[in-house]
């Protein structure tokens, strides 16, 4: 996946994010309220927290969620070969179709500013 597709990704998701701000979405407000709880520091700091969450991004094979959660660990100061073992993490769990999910997940990692 070429840079301009994650970037198109991450539009999309920015966009639909303000629609449901705009329209005051009780449910989409009470999920952002339930996100910023779950990823804040607590006995596991948040940047373990998106690692974990990445592994299940490919488990899942949530794309959009593979780009948000390898984005934000890496903001929280996770190294590439940390988020390289969440992603294996979640090729161990969910077996061959989660190593063709890991495609996904790895064109984001490449595409960060300091991968390389």
């Amino acid at each position: 996946m070429k840079k301009e597709a994650l970037r198109e990704m991450s539009a999309l998701r920015k966009k639909a994010h303000t629609t449901m701000v705009k329209k005051k979405s009780r449910v989409y407000e009470a999920f952002l309220q339930m996100e910023q709880a779950a990823y804040s520091d607590g006995a596991l700091q948040g940047k373990t927290k998106e690692l974990i969450a990445v592994g299940i991004s490919v488990v899942i094979n949530c794309e959009s969620c593979m780009q948000w959660h390898i984005e934000q660990a890496a903001k929280k100061g996770a190294t590439e070969e940390e988020i390289l073992e969440a992603l294996e993490v979640g090729i161990e769990m969910g077996g061959g179709p989660a190593t063709a999910h890991a495609r996904f997940a790895l064109e984001v990692l490449e595409s960060l500013p300091d991968a390389g």
